[in-house]
């Protein structure tokens, strides 16, 4: 059985550990190995242990676990853009765990919280030119490509991205 709930302090190293291990997998090939094999984990665990020990009013992260393991996490922001609304900043699924509906539910768990603080604000992310599958996810929850950019993240690491939109957040809570 799945459970579903916001994240806690000791949530930052199992969420640290997926994150590290959804880049590994996610973005062969399209980051370099040495970012990947290097000290993403590290780098990983000091965002989590802030953003879970000294969390911001605009932030909701919410986690999926199978009794004790975790298998999922997502992070947004409010009101990160004028235009576009809600950041999705992060959704990752554990790859063995992939196909179950997990990131479909955490997804519109993110955008209800998001429509309860302003139904009028829309949900949007970055997503990486070479992750095709997530392009296709988020396109068969109703997500349109509106923009490319390129994003130097992990520093070093020139990324183009495309945003991901949902303009209306009902599409996805209904």
């Amino acid at each position: 059985m799945i459970i579903y709930r916001e994240a806690a302090a000791q949530d930052a190293e199992p969420i640290a550990q997926l994150h590290t291990l959804s880049w590994q997998v996610n973005y062969k090939g399209v980051w370099r190995d040495d970012v990947l094999n290097g000290p993403l984990l590290e780098e990983r665990r000091q965002v989590w242990q802030q953003r879970l020990n000294q969390p911001t009013s605009d932030q909701q992260i919410l986690v999926a676990q199978i009794g004790e393991t975790l298998c999922g996490f997502a992070c947004a922001y409010l009101h990160s853009d004028s235009t576009w609304g809600t950041l999705l900043d992060n959704l990752h699924v554990a790859p063995n765990q992939k196909g179950q509906g997990i990131g479909t539910v955490l997804i519109k768990s993110i955008a209800r919280w998001s429509y309860k603080q302003n139904p009028e604000s829309g949900l949007f992310l970055w997503v990486l030119q070479g992750n095709t599958s997530a392009q296709k996810f988020y396109e068969r929850l109703g997500a349109t490509n509106q923009e490319v950019d390129t994003h130097d993240f992990p520093p070093g690491n020139l990324s183009v991205v495309y945003r991901y939109v949902w303009p209306e957040l009902t599409t996805l809570i209904e």
